[in-house]
């Protein structure tokens, strides 16, 4: 099989949101497998000089009419979640622990979180929350609380957005296919048009 899609992505991104429905799918039709890898936005932003869109005079109006207009478009159950943005880590740090065991079910997890957030306007920002979308995932809720303390997660987390701030990663979501990197929902047709071609 060819190299793996790495795609990077914060909880709290609406856009991350739309891509995580259908990245997977993509991949597979390339016959590529796909590595989701949370990050922490607030510090991709604080190492770019960037800043939140909802927080940009004019861009953040338009944001807020984009994604409701990307999620009719995409059928996804989508409101504007109220808090906005939340921190993100406990959701980041269960994520690597679930995966440290199978990606598959880290997947599942993320994609629950998600839309818990954005479709059931549930605060991910909370940690008891978290631990209960683990819950109806099939964990223990407890077991998930115990992980986002546990120093093994919380080391994993910032090493992996460390990692993914060396490589360029500075927003979300961001794909890298063979070496090649594309930043936001909007790209994902530029990703499949190289995953056909080989890229150009």
């Amino acid at each position: 099989m060819s190299n793996p899609i790495d795609f990077y992505f914060d909880f709290s991104s609406p856009y991350g949101y739309f891509a995580a429905d259908s990245i997977d799918r993509m991949a597979a039709e390339a016959g590529r497998s796909c590595r989701w890898i949370p990050i922490l936005l607030g510090a991709a932003f604080k190492a770019s000089g960037n800043q939140l869109l909802i927080e940009q005079p004019l861009k953040g109006a338009y944001s807020r009419h984009d994604w409701d207009r990307v999620a009719r478009m995409s059928g996804l159950a989508y409101g504007f979640p109220d808090p906005f943005p939340v921190a993100t880590i406990a959701a980041a740090r269960v994520f690597w622990w679930l995966d440290a065991d199978d990606g598959t079910v880290a997947k599942d997890f993320a994609r629950a979180v998600f839309a818990a957030y954005f479709g059931q306007g549930r605060n991910i920002g909370d940690k008891a929350v978290v631990a209960a979308v683990a819950g109806e995932c099939g964990h223990d809720p407890a077991a998930a609380l115990a992980a986002m303390d546990d120093g093994l997660w919380k080391t994993k987390c910032r090493d992996e957005t460390e990692a993914a701030i060396a490589a360029g990663v500075f927003g979300s979501p961001f794909f890298v296919v063979d070496g090649e990197a594309f930043w936001g929902w909007d790209r994902l047709p530029m990703v499949r048009r190289w995953l056909e071609t080989g890229g150009w």
